[in-house]
């Protein structure tokens, strides 16, 4: 790794990372009811290679508002990668049918199977 990779530009992108989550965790905080700074979080954690703690918040988004979007294309491709094509295409699936057809054209153009 060169040094302003490592010096410079790795610290700076963990400084914010830590501040976005911080920042998240104090949303879910004032409210535990809305699914988005959870997907946030989710996305945080992926980013930083925690997998199986991102699934979970997704998980959440959606029980906490089965409508959410968002957390069903999210899922859709958590699952695709984890080759849990069944999981996929039900999140993709409850997706378009709530109008975001993206999930699906993701699949699609994955050629991931039903």
């Amino acid at each position: 790794m060169s040094f302003w990779r490592k010096e410079v530009i790795q610290p700076a992108l963990d400084a914010e990372t830590k501040l976005q989550t911080t920042e998240q965790l104090k949303w879910i905080a004032r409210e535990p009811k809305n699914p988005r700074p959870y997907l946030n979080l989710a996305e945080l954690y992926r980013m930083e290679g925690r997998g199986d703690e991102a699934l979970a918040l997704m998980l959440q988004c959606v029980q906490l508002d089965p409508a959410f979007n968002p957390a069903h294309t999210a899922l859709a491709e958590i699952y695709s990668v984890r080759g849990d094509y069944k999981a996929a295409w039900q999140h993709a699936r409850q997706a378009q049918e709530g109008g975001d057809p993206r999930a699906v054209a993701f699949l699609l153009r994955h050629a991931v199977p039903e």
